[in-house]
């Protein structure tokens, strides 16, 4: 019975190995092919029989810009996102989750009914809002909306957390003389950074990888992100020498997963305590 067991598990454990394995074999297919010269790059093996930099070096410059700049760009907007996500939402949640106002139910409903909006009806609006006001090829129409909580995803988020949080605490404060803000600053704030980090890490890669807002509102080479930077390979030298794109992309990947093995053990948590109420 126990050798039985056994197998099963050492099965499971096989097979689970193998689809990770292959789920992950674009990825690592592209990772060994930025180290290999352009006569190795049709081999489908994740074998290099001679090993180069050169597409580092050359993709680095192979936009006329060092690919810092667009690094420098897209760490600014992530930057930028996350501030004002952190900061929008988490106020916008503890007012749904704590504050009694006219027609709180409603709004939050309205609020939710926002995710299930496809994103493709309120592009052409957005455009010509933004490019009425001048913003386009710059960061604002990427940026000023994340300071207005339109992200409803991490709102919700946040009200389930917040909902975990015993409003014994809450009387308790208002009874030592603390206000709304107060208590957001000093009671709440402390005890949602799981939830937080959630919303940080999520924001942070969501707006790393996102392509078609910034390459809709970026025109400019000199104010490309990453992404942007990525897809323009394919009108220069993309076709004739991919190993640079593939460089590239495998730098792209750093700050993703530096970011998500750093707040991974708050993100864990976040997502295993929200949704349960307290």
């Amino acid at each position: 019975m126990i050798a039985r067991l056994r197998l099963n598990r050492a099965a499971a454990h096989a097979l689970l190995i193998g689809g990770a394995l292959l789920m992950a074999y674009p990825l690592i297919w592209m990772a060994v092919s930025s180290f290999r010269p352009p006569f190795e790059l049709g081999d489908p093996s994740l074998s290099v029989h001679r090993p180069t930099l050169a597409n580092f070096a050359e993709g680095w410059t192979a936009l006329g810009r060092p690919f810092l700049r667009f690094f420098l760009n897209s760490a600014l907007l992530c930057a930028l996102a996350v501030a004002g996500n952190l900061f929008s939402c988490t106020l916008a949640a503890f007012a749904f989750a704590r504050l009694r106002f006219a027609l709180r139910r409603l709004w939050f409903a309205l609020m939710l009914g926002t995710i299930l909006l496809p994103f493709h009806v309120t592009i052409v609006p957005q455009y010509v809002l933004f490019h009425q006001l001048g913003w386009i090829n710059t960061l604002l129409p990427l940026v000023v909306p994340k300071f207005l909580a339109v992200d409803a995803f991490f709102v919700f988020l946040l009200v389930q957390f917040i909902r975990t949080v015993p409003r014994e605490l809450d009387e308790a404060a208002e009874i030592d003389g603390c206000g709304s803000f107060r208590l957001f600053y000093l009671i709440i704030l402390p005890l949602v950074v799981p939830a937080l980090a959630t919303t940080a890490v999520f924001t942070f890669i969501w707006t790393w990888n996102d392509f078609f807002a910034q390459l809709l509102y970026l025109n400019g080479i000199d104010s490309f992100t990453v992404p942007v930077a990525l897809r323009a390979f394919l009108d220069t030298t993309g076709v004739q020498q991919p190993g640079q794109l593939f460089a590239m992309s495998v730098l792209a990947l750093v700050p993703t997963f530096g970011f998500f093995l750093a707040f991974q053990r708050l993100l864990l948590e976040g997502i295993s305590t929200t949704g349960l109420r307290g």
